[in-house]
């Protein structure tokens, strides 16, 4: 009986170090922010028997925030500066959908990740056309949370970083909407990261290309009848 054999698998170094150092500090940080920002909006009743000054967990929490919210933002322009010096992986070429190639390979990914059909033709073995232009997006709100967040701690700081983003309150007309519009994007990455999880597992289910273990090894796998 003839046997048909899989064809081989070629490895491929696809994440860089930066990359997945980033990643990591970022799901880490927005994790963090996450959690001290819901409770900065909605406060626990769990301490409300002692007087305020003998305790200072709110006061834990904002700071816990807020340098989270420093880390975050300064991987964010590692991450950003690395979209240009980056392997071919990692550069922004890569997020923007230019070309028809890349309109055709989100109708596809489309199809699989939502009516689940096998995969037909080539998916990138980077991020696919459709995982590139939903993170480029989120990449606008991780800025946007970046800008009001400090915004907002410029009403409460006199230090110079935080004041260069004091002039996004009266654009945006005032703290409280300030306020709402940088609570309202929280539950973006809450969903985002429920969805992108999902994803990834999925992917890494229906490829067989170690999507899941690239993020901390960097190697990818394709095989050679796709190259």
């Amino acid at each position: 009986m003839a046997t048909t054999l899989s064809p081989p698998y070629r490895r491929i170094y696809v994440w860089e170090m930066p990359v997945r150092i980033y990643h990591w500090i970022n799901g880490i940080c927005v994790l963090i922010l996450i959690v001290t920002g819901y409770l900065i909006a909605k406060p626990l009743g769990l301490f409300y028997s002692h007087e305020a000054y003998q305790q200072y967990v709110f006061g834990t929490v904002r700071f816990v925030h807020f340098v989270a919210a420093f880390v975050y933002f300064f991987n964010f322009l590692v991450r950003c500066y690395w979209g240009f010096v980056g392997n071919r992986y990692s550069r922004w070429s890569t997020f923007i959908p230019f070309s028809r190639a890349h309109w055709a390979e989100i109708k596809e990914v489309l199809k699989v990740d939502i009516l689940q059909t096998d995969i037909k033709g080539k998916i990138s073995i980077g991020h696919n056309a459709l995982a590139g232009m939903i993170y480029f997006l989120s990449f606008l709100v991780f800025l946007f949370q970046a800008l009001t967040g400090f915004a907002l701690y410029s009403a409460m700081s006199s230090s110079f970083f935080p004041q260069l983003f004091s002039w996004i309150l009266p654009l945006m007309n005032g703290d409280f909407a300030v306020r709402q519009w940088h609570h309202a994007m929280m539950w973006f990455f809450i969903v985002f990261a429920f969805i992108h999880v999902y994803l990834v597992f999925y992917h890494d289910y229906v490829e067989g290309r170690g999507t899941t273990s690239s993020m901390v090894g960097g190697w990818k796998f394709e095989r050679d009848d796709h190259l």
